[in-house]
């Protein structure tokens, strides 16, 4: 039929009313094989998937391509839509608007939606013929960071908006994320928002996107094993994927498009890009990437009620399913969890040292931050943390010497700042006044994330850092604010979330006085709990039997835990003397022979 503008524009026939249909009719016209099973489900979830929807495939399944022939499908039906492609660059928005325009230069059937002279028609935006006059443009392409205010569109592609470049550090990722908001107030009533994309870390803008609304589909390279699909986040795979693996588990780790990517293809593949590389970009699987980017995991804490004064001479580590801790918050990456000890070894002895680290709030939000660090055998003992956000009020100069009287601290070490160790001087008469002990400035240069990744990842590898219960609620208690933005100021937050990228985070002042602590103690940390277990329990016997032999006379009984009683006689035996102390079998038989060595006579 002839529209009233002159041009010829028929709707499209009904068998074109299925847009895989359609792709199938573009990818032919193009020179490409039919569609794959994949690319159909991409096309139907595009059509008939909800408003806001977030399509996650792996690179090389052309999902740009599909999406673009969706534009113009859109279009043919409706010629007055408007399309905003939105992209992490403008070129590479560019290039999706000009793709879709080709087609429908060249496609027979689009032709009908070529511009008109007068209409615009450009890289950046162009108009359809039969499109009614408008401000917005049928389809416009725009960088992420352009301005998108002022423009009006009735559906939205985001393609690729997130990029390594734009999503490093906290304050990229904050960027973008505050950028993407601007969409709501483009979008018309009723219209849709579209995102395509990759995931380049687990802060991903994509996987916060559905706790904002948005609905997402993953389409992986090769199908997931069970355990993926079980774990948080499984249920996002697109249901053709979870129905074949389901159906046959044996599938797990095979192609999921055999046709276009064999198994060889794709393993050629993971060796150029990596593991990581290879699980990000065509697994859409961030786990693993996360784990060698982010060095401080919370499953290298031991997590038990410390003492005020003594602790276990070696608590050890061992991260049990019954050990996990299901009680507290975790703020750890996927997979990540909080683990009590498995159990403890040796004699409760004093601490050796505590010192209590203070590092003094900047500008703008940041918080006056105070953790207390004990240590005994090689072991750190995390038994205090406070933080405030008014950290020069006379108020907080007095609870912080007051925690360091409670805790019997035996030096404050206080992180140099700006204002010429204006701090230092102004608590100092606190300290005076309520606990004296000695204060030392510290100072620091360098790239600071880098400084507490390489003075915390070895202490937490060995698994030499023991947190107090009391610690990770009150971390939790002192966020500083509510909602998403109060996690950024949480130590266990920041410590499972730094990189060595600088500006990784948006607040670090709980960890960086937590690694300020950890620094002091670096230099005894170099201690084996076993053998000095060892030397001190020698060097008790020794004592107990010198006192035995120089003092009295009678008979020692030494009993072991297997119920067991060895006596010796002294020399000059008056009156039997016994010693009730259980020790390992292996231990006790190292004593006898010990004290036989002495000169002790044994008896049975």
């Amino acid at each position: 039929m002839i529209c009233k503008r002159g041009w010829e524009y028929a709707p499209l026939p009904e068998q074109l009313g299925d847009f895989r249909v359609f792709l199938t009719l573009v990818w032919r016209h193009l020179g490409l094989p039919d569609p794959t099973a994949v690319q159909l489900d991409i096309a139907r979830y595009l059509q008939h998937g909800p408003r806001r929807k977030v399509v996650q495939a792996f690179r090389g399944v052309g999902k740009s391509w599909i999406t673009a022939a969706y534009v113009v499908w859109r279009l043919r039906a409706a010629p007055d839509l408007k399309f905003m492609i939105v992209s992490a660059t403008r070129d590479r928005a560019d290039n999706f608007s000009m793709f879709a325009l080709k087609l429908i230069r060249d496609i027979p059937l689009l032709r009908c939606l070529a511009p008109l002279p007068g209409q615009r028609c450009s890289k950046t935006s162009f108009d359809v013929g039969p499109a009614h006059p408008d401000q917005a443009p049928s389809v416009t392409s725009k960088g992420i960071f352009s301005q998108i205010t002022g423009g009006r569109a009735d559906a939205i592609i985001a393609d690729d908006i997130e990029i390594p470049n734009n999503s490093f550090t906290f304050a990229m990722r904050e960027k973008l994320s505050e950028a993407v908001k601007e969409f709501d107030a483009v979008l018309k009533p009723g219209g849709s928002i579209t995102y395509l994309g990759t995931p380049q870390t687990e802060q991903s803008l994509y996987n916060a996107l559905p706790g904002r609304g948005y609905a997402m589909r993953v389409w992986p390279a090769r199908y997931p094993d069970m355990e993926r699909l079980s774990a948080s986040g499984g249920e996002r795979i697109a249901p053709m994927v979870r129905r074949a693996l389901l159906a046959d588990p044996a599938r797990a780790g095979t192609p999921c498009e055999p046709a276009r990517f064999s198994d060889a293809d794709l393993r050629e593949r993971e060796l150029s890009y990596g593991r990581a590389g290879f699980q990000l970009q065509f697994m859409l699987d961030t786990r693993l990437s996360d784990a060698t980017r982010y060095p401080l995991k919370l499953s290298d804490l031991i997590v038990m009620p410390c003492a005020p004064d003594t602790a276990p001479e070696k608590p050890v580590w061992g991260p049990a399913p019954a050990l996990r801790i299901d009680d507290a918050p975790c703020l750890g990456l996927d997979g990540d969890a909080l683990y009590a000890s498995a159990r403890l070894e040796g004699e409760r002895l004093p601490y050796a040292g505590a010192v209590m680290a203070v590092d003094p709030s900047g500008r703008g939000d940041d918080e006056t931050a105070c953790v207390v660090l004990k240590m005994l055998n090689g072991f750190l003992y995390l038994t205090a943390l406070r933080a405030f956000r008014n950290g020069y009020d006379e108020e907080v100069l007095r609870d912080i010497a007051l925690l360091a009287l409670r805790e019997k601290v035996r030096k404050v070490i206080i992180e140099s700042n700006f204002g010429d160790c204006m701090f230092t001087k102004l608590i100092a008469p606190y300290f005076t006044r309520i606990y004296p002990v000695a204060l030392e400035e510290v100072r620091h240069a360098g790239c600071k994330e880098a400084r507490i990744i390489d003075t915390l990842e070895p202490v937490l590898n060995q698994h030499k850092l023991v947190v107090d219960p009391g610690v990770v609620a009150a971390d939790g208690a002192q966020a500083g604010e509510s909602g998403g933005l109060g996690l950024s100021y949480r130590l266990f937050h920041q410590m499972t979330r730094i990189t060595k990228e600088r500006g990784s985070l948006r607040h670090d002042d709980r960890l960086d006085c937590l690694a300020m602590a950890v620094g002091y103690w670096t230099s005894s940390m170099g201690q084996d709990p076993d053998r000095r277990m060892a030397r001190r329990r020698a060097e008790l016997l020794q004592e107990e039997l010198k006192a035995w032999r120089d003092g009295t006379k009678g008979t020692l009984s030494i009993a072991g835990c297997a119920g067991q009683t060895a006596h010796f006689s002294f020399r000059s035996c008056a009156a039997p003397v016994a010693l009730s102390q259980s020790v390992s079998p292996g231990r006790r038989l190292s004593w006898l022979n010990h004290a036989a060595a002495k000169g002790f006579s044994h008896r049975s």
